[in-house]
């Protein structure tokens, strides 16, 4: 084990927050105001930390279990991790918390507001996660990402007071769009997962297997059905982006940055020729600067 690795066993809350610089997005950039990030930054530990349970992503060492209370024997159980997660969630909502990142979510929530369904949300996508690999339709996808990512933008409006149906109307499409980015950046990885978020109608229109999906580079047919989505999750982001006009100031340039960090992405995918497999394209930092540009402008 690394000395990083170590001290991620020790410090599971540090771990779990310093994964917010490979996000595709600005989790709480500096410019915002001071309470907005260390809200913002608490609604992140808890969205990363049920992620890496569903993921099977926790530090090493058990920490996390032991602090949700479960035992060394079914430490290994992701659904019986999420279980005691979100029994601990609720005791954010009515008495204490025993996992670090849970009681800094505490003042959040009281702060704010904040009701305790977007995080149930996230909770159960995770929960679906252990149950169901696969997704027939493009729909279903969506209903998947009802639960996965749009809890996320819901939650990022109602810390920063800007919360209206048409907003949420329109991150809802950010949010969708950027999953389904994510999604295909990580093609071969959640196929290790034994997990494919590519619908299996649209496998079927371009030909594609999922023996396809586990070889070194994309053949044709599987780089056609990555520009399919690509552009589906593109035109998701393009419909969403108004959202960033409807508010002002620094609430703008990080709304900014999520449509930016999207459309980046999407652009790092087509400059890989949609190949997927070897590994996810991520984006330069001039070419996400650029997009900001071109976001914050309504231009795209």
């Amino acid at each position: 084990m690394t000395g990083t690795g170590t001290a991620r066993a020790l410090d599971p809350e540090r771990g779990t927050l310093d994964k917010a610089a490979g996000e595709n997005f600005p989790v709480a950039p500096f410019f915002l105001p001071r309470a907005w990030r260390a809200d913002l930054m608490a609604v992140y530990g808890f969205a990363r930390l049920v992620d890496d349970i569903g993921d099977g992503d926790l530090a090493p060492g058990g920490a996390d279990a032991r602090l949700l209370g479960v035992s060394p024997q079914e430490a290994e159980d992701r659904l019986v991790l999420l279980d005691a997660f979100e029994a601990d969630l609720r005791r954010v909502f009515d008495s204490t918390p025993r996992h670090p990142l849970l009681r800094r979510l505490q003042p959040t929530v009281r702060r704010r507001s904040l009701p305790p369904e977007p995080f149930l949300g996230l909770i159960a996508a995770n929960r679906q996660d252990q149950l169901i690999g696969r997704y027939e339709t493009y729909d279903d996808l969506l209903a998947y990402c009802e639960l996965s990512a749009n809890p996320v933008g819901r939650l990022v409006l109602a810390v920063t007071g800007t919360s209206t149906p048409e907003r949420i109307r329109r991150s809802d499409m950010i949010c969708t769009a950027l999953q389904i980015v994510e999604h295909l950046q990580d093609v071969a990885e959640d196929l290790g997962r034994d997990r494919v978020y590519l619908p299996a109608a649209d496998m079927k229109r371009f030909h594609v297997q999922e023996a396809d999906l586990a070889t070194k580079s994309a053949g044709a047919s599987v780089r056609a059905l990555i520009a399919y989505e690509a552009q589906r999750a593109l035109d998701l982001l393009n419909e969403g982006a108004p959202l960033v006009g409807s508010v002002h100031g620094r609430l703008k340039l990080l709304l900014a940055g999520f449509v930016a960090g999207g459309r980046a992405a999407v652009r790092a995918i087509a400059a890989a020729d949609y190949d997927v497999l070897p590994g996810p394209p991520k984006p330069g930092k001039v070419q996400l600067l650029r997009e900001v540009g071109v976001t914050l402008r309504g231009e795209g």
